[in-house]
């Protein structure tokens, strides 16, 4: 699974890394280095953006004509997909990570995958791995920063939801809510030792087949991408501080001194 990453680029990095052709950021966000279900996040998506005023007066032309070609946005979503359906926001909370072995039958997600997938940009992210003994009545667990060697970025595969409070006005500014999921995979041979599960992770080349919203055959897309998640990734044991989410900041992807590594007891 993936429970926590960092992003800790700027809002214009992004802008200009992912191509963004319409910047829908209202306000930048600092960089977070404990990013937690429910915060919020950036993602990248291709979509078509209605003309404001274009329909609903008289004369004007049909809704359909009133539509801008598809282009890449960047927008703040919150980490945990609120499905369309859902009577409430609430579900968010759960749904931080589709499974890539289920994302494309699963209520909660086939719908988005089929039609509003996005990347995720991250630094890095976080994973435990369990030790032996206990610690205060719990299994022992040591906390590893896993990221690209070469210090690029990564784009995490995504998708994403827009969630309509009916309780509101449909004018209303909370009235509308943004949300998505991280897709995960089986963990790559060199990350596997820590946890048996990865975010998937798409490489630039495939950035848009993945975000365009008429690829037809996303299953077969969806394998095509998977091996991207094992390139040139390194490990490294990190504080215990990250393990809660009022700490922040760039000291917790700092390396310990020593330990860690697939042979550790």
């Amino acid at each position: 699974m993936c429970g926590r990453f960092v992003s800790a680029r700027q809002r214009q990095e992004l802008i200009d890394e992912f191509l963004v052709e319409r910047d829908q950021v209202s306000r930048d966000v600092a960089p977070d280095y404990n990013v937690a279900p429910t915060d919020p996040i950036y993602a990248a998506m291709t979509r078509a953006s209605r003309e404001s005023g274009a329909a609903g007066h008289r004369g004007a032309a049909p809704a359909a004509a009133a539509r801008e070609a598809p282009a890449r946005e960047l927008r703040l979503v919150r980490w945990g997909l609120v499905p369309s359906w859902a009577k409430d926001r609430s579900a968010g909370a759960r749904l931080i990570n589709a499974r890539a072995e289920t994302v494309a039958v699963k209520p909660s997600f086939r719908s988005a995958f089929a039609r509003r997938r996005c990347l995720i940009p991250a630094d890095g992210y976080y994973e435990w791995r369990t030790l032996g003994g206990r610690e205060h009545g719990r299994p022992r667990k040591q906390p590893y920063y896993i990221h690209r060697a070469d210090g690029q970025g990564m784009a995490f595969a995504g998708i994403y939801e827009l969630w309509r409070d009916v309780a509101l006005p449909a004018d209303h500014p909370a009235g509308r809510l943004w949300t998505a999921a991280i897709i995960t995979t089986r963990a790559a041979d060199a990350v596997g030792w820590v946890h048996d599960r990865m975010p998937m992770v798409v490489s630039p080349g495939r950035w848009d087949e993945w975000l365009d919203p008429a690829t037809g055959d996303a299953e077969s897309l969806l394998r095509a991408i998977t091996p991207a998640a094992s390139d040139d990734l390194e490990t490294r044991p990190v504080s215990t501080a990250v393990n809660s989410v009022a700490n922040d900041g760039p000291d917790l992807i700092t390396p310990l001194a020593a330990g860690g590594g697939p042979g550790e007891a």
